[in-house]
């Protein structure tokens, strides 16, 4: 059998597999003997409660994957996890006997709200995005996680104090459809999208959210139409969490580095961005590391990074790598740094000097040189599971490593393109210099400050 059919056939199984709740609870509808009561407050409470940890979670594993990377498909999967585990948070609350003495109005109806607000950020993670579109999507997806726990908060007080629309009995299979219908189209929506994304590049992580889709889908109406306290009930709840888990079992298997990159939008998996990239290492290292013992070395580099870092962080740089004595920092990397060259020249004169006070006082210690350079770069995913990161590719990033062997200790050397971006930047010419690997000489410069220059 052909790696073809192997997936028809698995696509076939999870198929089957999927629909089984769906016919589980059609059957106890059909049949209400069958659908038995179970009050078992405890096991409700602590059921929803680890649910709603297990999405919290995933809430925060995916929205800080989505915030270093800037990727907006990400950052909705978060605010769908997290919509779902703040209100599963609150219908834990609910249980009759735990917390509360009797039911909670507020609290009772929680859970379908969060999820129905879930489906929201999940149709908005299929959007495929790119450019300055993709930028904007990140900060409005930022002020709308505020918004939803701000929204969250005011539930919840709002529930105790009873106030309205919480002053009165609502049970939760009287729900009305005009919820549940909407988020089960929303959420099946989702899946199909994701399904298709899936066929494009499959992935386990791809594969586990269009099914954790389809099973919020079917605890909806679960919701809907269960009876309270009922195995048609405890339905949505087991769905819930298998929703979960099942997110959770695709993270954990992939490799900890780029752990949701299969999610990513093309635009951070294998598109292209202006950038400005900083190289930066000391001069001198290998006989300074060849006369000194290894302890002696790294107390030395931790105190020259211990400056140089932040020195460089603080001018929105991103630190891609430190090998040794080498730094490699890069500048828009999530396409929200348009003045990236500038930055990267004032992060590059900011860690000379930070890093000078340093070597004042330590006269025998290498010095740092910088080299800088702009351009268009490809952003890509590489490897595969057991090593996986988001690199950073091209000639101008080999152009800036180059530059950076040519920078005079204690300097901070541009390239040509770099010098353009920030045309009021004080510099002096290194002119054309040859560099390894280069077929013709590469003009750099000498960034002295970033004031305006004169031109008379």
């Amino acid at each position: 059998m052909d790696a073809s059919s192997v997936r028809g056939a698995r696509v076939v199984e999870g198929a089957v597999a999927l629909s089984l709740p769906m016919c589980g609870l059609a059957l106890l509808l059909a049949r209400p003997s069958m659908d038995m009561l179970m009050g078992q407050q405890r096991v409700h409470f602590w059921l929803v409660l680890t649910t709603a940890v297990l999405s919290a979670i995933l809430a925060y594993a995916t929205g800080e994957a989505a915030v270093r990377r800037g990727d907006a498909r990400v950052l909705h999967v978060s605010l769908a996890f997290l919509a779902s585990a703040g209100f599963l948070g609150l219908h834990a609350l609910a249980t009759p006997g735990v917390f509360l003495s009797g039911s909670n109005t507020g609290f009772v109806i929680a859970t379908p709200v969060g999820v129905a607000i879930g489906s929201l950020f999940a149709v908005r993670s299929t959007v495929e995005l790119s450019g300055d579109a993709a930028v904007r999507e990140v900060r409005i997806a930022l002020r709308l996680r505020l918004v939803l726990v701000a929204l969250m908060v005011v539930w919840g007080v709002f529930s105790l104090a009873a106030l309205p629309p919480f002053d009165k009995a609502i049970e939760v299979e009287t729900l009305p459809l005009v919820i549940a219908i909407p988020a089960v189209v929303l959420y099946a929506y989702s899946a199909v999208r994701y399904a298709m994304l899936w066929q494009r590049r499959p992935s386990l992580m791809l594969l586990t959210m269009l099914c954790a889709f389809i099973l919020l889908a079917e605890a909806m109406v679960s919701m809907a139409l269960g009876r309270a306290w009922h195995l048609s009930w405890w339905e949505w709840h087991v769905l819930l969490l298998a929703a979960f888990l099942l997110v959770a079992y695709g993270a954990r298997v992939s490799w900890r580095e780029e752990r949701f990159g299969d999610l990513y939008l093309e635009q951070n998996r294998a598109g292209f961005r202006e950038m400005s990239v900083l190289f930066a290492d000391l001069q001198g290292f290998t006989p300074f590391s060849e006369a000194h013992e290894p302890t002696d070395v790294v107390a030395m580099l931790n105190e020259y990074f211990a400056v140089g870092v932040p020195a460089v962080v603080s001018q929105g740089g991103e630190v891609h790598q430190i090998i040794g004595d080498a730094l490699m920092v890069t500048f828009n990397r999530r396409g929200d740094q348009p003045d990236h060259a500038q930055r990267a020249g004032a992060a590059g004169l900011a860690l000379q000097e930070a890093t000078g006070r340093v070597a004042a006082a330590h006269p025998d210690w290498p010095r740092f040189r910088v080299g800088i350079n702009s351009g268009p770069v490809a952003v890509s995913l590489l490897g595969t599971t057991g090593g996986r990161v988001q690199a950073i590719v091209g000639d101008m990033v080999n152009t800036a490593s180059r530059i950076e062997g040519q920078a005079p200790a204690g300097g901070v050397a541009i390239g040509e393109q770099t010098r353009r971006l920030i045309p009021e930047a004080e510099t002096t010419s290194l002119g054309d210099l040859t560099l390894k690997g280069k077929s013709s000489p590469v003009e750099a410069h000498l960034l002295v400050s970033l004031g305006t220059r004169d031109r008379s």
